[in-house]
C-alpha cells in the first residue's frame, strides 16, 4: 500500500535571466500566462492532485510570490466596497489554507538537487512531489493528478516523461528503460543530459516528480554532476533498486515557459482553451499572420 502524498516542493530560486529586463524587479514565476502567474498554475495543479502543504525554495527578490499567496487587505477592502464579489472570490481561491505554506531560502545556486535538499526538514520520511513552474502543462485531468493515480498503481518514484528528438537528449534527464507499455516505462537507470550518440533512450524527464524520502540520503552527499551542480537526476538514479522507478507518459501538452518562444506559445494555447477568449484570440491570430 502506497503512502498518501500531501507535500509539494516548488524550486523557485532562479534569477530568470532569459526574461530580463522583465524579471529585474519581479520573479519569473510571477510572469502571467493569460490571467494567472506561472506559480499559480503550479500550485493549482498540485491542489487538484490532493496536495495540502506547499514548500517554496526561494532566493533573494522573491517577495512578490509570498505576497501573492497572502491577503491584500487594501485591495480586498476596495473590491468589497465596490461589490466586486467575483474578483474577491478569485483572490481567495488562489490562496492555500493558512498554515499550509512555507518558504525556505536556497542561499547559493548549486543546482536543482540542492534546491530540493534545502526543503528536507519539511518533508521528513514522507513521499512528496516536486513541481517546476517553468514547465506549464495543459491537461485535464492535471498532470500531477495523473501521476498520483500511476503512483497508486506502482509505488516508488514516478516522473513525468515525454519523447524528445534524439538530437535534444543533451538537454534533459533521460531514462534507461527496462520495460515500456506505452503509458508507464520502468527504468533501470537515469542519465543527466547525455550526448545523443550514447543516450539510452529518448524518453526525457520534465518538471514533475513524485519522490520517496530515500532520495535525501543521496542528496546529503552533495555530489556534483553535470554542469558542476548537484543534480536531482543523479540522486534519483542512485535510489533505483531500493525503490521502484517509473516514467509516466501523461496526457496533455507541455510548454517550456523558461524560453521566450515557449512562454508565448503557452499564452496562446491557454487563451485558445478558454471559452471566453477562444474566438477573439483566433481572430487576432488570423489578423496578425
Amino acid at each position: 500500500m502506497t503512502k498518501p502524498i500531501k507535500k509539494a516542493i516548488f524550486p523557485v530560486a532562479g534569477l530568470g535571466t532569459r526574461f530580463l529586463p522583465a524579471t529585474k524587479a519581479i520573479p519569473k514565476e510571477m510572469l502571467p500566462v493569460v490571467d494567472r502567474p506561472l506559480i499559480q498554475y503550479a500550485v493549482d495543479e498540485a491542489r487538484d492532485a490532493g496536495i495540502e502543504e506547499f514548500i517554496f525554495v526561494t532566493g533573494r527578490g522573491k517577495g512578490a510570490m509570498e505576497d501573492h499567496f497572502d491577503h491584500s487587505v487594501e485591495l480586498e477592502q476596495v473590491l468589497e466596497e465596490r461589490n466586486k464579489i467575483e474578483a474577491l472570490e478569485i483572490l481567495h481561491e488562489a490562496m492555500p489554507t493558512a498554515g499550509h505554506i512555507a518558504y525556505v531560502r536556497q542561499q547559493k545556486p548549486l543546482g536543482l538537487g540542492h534546491a530540493v535538499w534545502c526543503a528536507r526538514n519539511f518533508i521528513h520520511d514522507e513521499p512528496f512531489v516536486v513541481v517546476l513552474p517553468d514547465d506549464l502543462i495543459l491537461a485535464a485531468p492535471g498532470c500531477l493528478r495523473q501521476m498520483v493515480e500511476a503512483y497508486q498503481e506502482v509505488g516508488g518514484n514516478v516522473v513525468a516523461v515525454e519523447d524528445v528528438p534524439r538530437e535534444h537528449t543533451n538537454r534533459y534527464g533521460i531514462l534507461d528503460i527496462v520495460s515500456d507499455n506505452g503509458r508507464l516505462a520502468e527504468a533501470k537507470g537515469l542519465v543527466e543530459k547525455p550526448d545523443p550518440a550514447v543516450a539510452p533512450s529518448t524518453l526525457s524527464i520534465i518538471g514533475r516528480y513524485i519522490l520517496q524520502p530515500e532520495v535525501f540520503a543521496e542528496l546529503d552527499r552533495h555530489e556534483k554532476g553535470a554542469g558542476g551542480e548537484i543534480q536531482l537526476t543523479d540522486a534519483m538514479a542512485k535510489t533505483i533498486g531500493k525503490v521502484p522507478f517509473h516514467g509516466l507518459r501523461f496526457e496533455g501538452e507541455r510548454y517550456d515557459c523558461g524560453s521566450k518562444l515557449g512562454f508565448i506559445e503557452a499564452n496562446l494555447a491557454f487563451a485558445l482553451a478558454s471559452d471566453e477568449l477562444h474566438d477573439g484570440v483566433t481572430d487576432l491570430i488570423k489578423k496578425l499572420v
